[in-house]
């Protein structure tokens, strides 16, 4: 059954999308098995299209913006599945750099109100964006994992042109496992037989997909093995030494799929809340949607040089946010927590850990923290992709 199908009279000016963030995953059984169902009923619709899987700790949404803009380059009609979204929840499934309309999304929940009730958020988004990209008839869809490789619900799709892992280190360790090893095994167990497996991981993480991939009888490609593919004829314009790593593995698999045309636009691609740069008020804001360790330190290598006045930080609990934050406390004593959600660290324990001011509410914690940054300085937001998004839209509602 088609979701297009859902009663057209019934159109509200807002999806439900309360019904749909409600249907959580507590208490189900991770993997692909409620896809495949759920896809299924929709009379697979995975199976019109092929798709680049990026998994990975980090990166993932670079990496997937840069896909996007090459292979649109290359005069392919393009899918794009990511999460979370910043700022609307239609910034999940893309089309040709479009996002999804409100109105699609509300056939699609009218009708899996009616045909799949229980199914879980992930999977329901998941089944949206296949839906829609087949409809659309996209030619490559770009899907990111959720959290892992084998154990994610995109597991599920078909047709997988090439698998990408960006990097692997901890992060989700209460799903995937509590050694970087382990993390590692979940991500690479997405390999296929002779379906090219790319990856920018090093070390203990390379020697376990590395392993995987023969394992698997897919071809692996690095860096190492094959420098020429991955080579960039210029750095990408987003900032940082790891968003060069992205750019060569999203350069590579281009190449790979046979768009190396592709290449430059893809060197031109831009991504939100990745060190994303706004003025106000004769003060710069950047944005960084960092909210594990391994961001935050590439984050503070990448503001190297960069005089950072104030720190605006929030974190999730269940994230490791004392080793989050560490990499971020050196670049200056005046900090501004808050909290990003009631599944916050509460942001009075951080400050008075360390050092800092404490303003639980996101809008009124901005305010602060531009107050407390001195005309001509810099105040850095990070630590969680939602006060990321929270502040992003308070800065672009500032915009003339």
């Amino acid at each position: 059954m088609n979701a297009e199908h859902a009663d057209p009279a019934r159109t509200p000016a807002r999806p439900d999308y309360d019904w749909l963030y409600s249907r959580t995953r507590a208490g189900r059984a991770r993997g692909p098995q409620g896809a495949a169902a759920l896809l299924a009923r929709l009379g697979d619709p995975q199976q019109a299209f092929r798709s680049v899987r990026v998994i990975g700790t980090n990166g993932k949404g670079s990496t997937c913006a840069m896909l996007e803009a090459g292979l649109i380059a290359s005069g392919v009609t393009v899918g794009r599945f990511t999460s979370p979204h910043l700022t609307h929840f239609e910034e999940r499934v893309r089309v040709d750099g479009a996002d999804l309309s409100p109105a699609r999304t509300d056939a699609f929940i009218r009708w899996a109100q009616t045909h799949a009730p229980d199914a879980a958020f992930f999977d329901l988004t998941l089944a949206l964006a296949c839906q829609e990209f087949a409809r659309a008839g996209v030619g490559v869809a770009v899907m990111e994992a959720g959290v892992g490789g084998r154990s994610d619900a995109t597991q599920v799709l078909t047709r997988v042109a090439a698998t990408v892992i960006t990097n692997v280190d901890l992060d989700h360790v209460g799903v995937l496992g509590g050694t970087v090893e382990a993390i590692a095994a979940d991500k690479a167990g997405a390999a296929q037989p002779g379906v090219p497996l790319l990856t920018t991981a090093t070390g203990a993480a390379l020697d376990v997909i590395a392993a995987a991939a023969a394992q698997a009888g897919a071809p692996l490609l690095t860096p190492d093995t094959h420098p020429t593919l991955f080579a960039l004829p210029r750095p990408p314009r987003l900032e940082g030494a790891h968003q060069q790593r992205n750019a060569a593995l999203a350069a590579a698999t281009l190449r790979t799929l046979g768009y190396g045309p592709g290449v430059d636009a893809a060197l031109n691609a831009t991504h939100p809340a990745r060190l994303e740069r706004f003025q106000v008020d004769g003060r710069a804001v950047l944005i960084d949607g960092a909210h594990n360790p391994h961001a935050t330190h590439a984050l503070a290598a990448a503001l190297r040089g960069t005089p950072v006045h104030t720190l605006l930080f929030g974190n999730l609990a269940r994230k490791d946010t004392a080793a989050t934050l560490a990499p971020l406390l050196p670049l200056t004593p005046q900090r501004v927590f808050t909290a990003p959600g009631d599944l916050a660290t509460p942001p009075g324990d951080l400050a008075a850990q360390h050092g800092g001011e404490a303003t639980a509410d996101m809008t009124a914690a901005l305010t602060r923290a531009l107050a407390l940054t001195p005309p001509g300085g810099t105040l850095l937001v990070t630590g969680s992709l939602y006060l990321a998004g929270h502040v992003r839209t308070q800065l672009l509602a500032r915009t003339p």
